[in-house]
C-alpha cells in the first residue's frame, strides 16, 4: 500500500530532482520515496547505536582512554605506511 503525500521543494532540489528523474528513466516519486527511506534508514540505525551505547554507559562498560588513543595511533600508523 502507498499513500500521497506533498513536499514543498526549493526550486534548485526540485531541478536536480527532475534532471535525476530523466538520466535514471525512473519517476521523481520514485526518487523521493528511495532518499526518504535512505534517510529514515540511516537516522534509525544512528538512534538505535546511540541507544545501546547509552545503555552500556550507564552499566559502567567504558574503555579506558589510553586504550583509544592506542588504536587510532596504529590506524593512523597503519595508513601513513600503505600511502608510501
Amino acid at each position: 500500500m502507498s499513500t500521497t503525500m506533498t513536499v514543498r521543494l526549493s526550486d534548485t532540489l526540485k531541478e536536480s530532482l527532475e534532471q535525476l528523474a530523466e538520466v535514471t528513466a525512473r519517476s521523481k516519486s520514485f526518487l523521493a520515496a528511495e532518499a526518504i527511506k535512505q534517510y529514515i534508514d540511516i537516522n534509525e540505525w544512528q538512534i538505535n547505536e546511540i541507544k545501546k551505547a547509552l545503555v552500556e554507559a550507564d552499566a559502567g562498560k567504558f574503555i579506558a582512554h589510553a586504550d583509544i588513543v592506542r588504536h587510532w595511533e596504529n590506524k593512523l600508523e597503519h595508513c601513513m605506511d600503505t600511502d608510501r
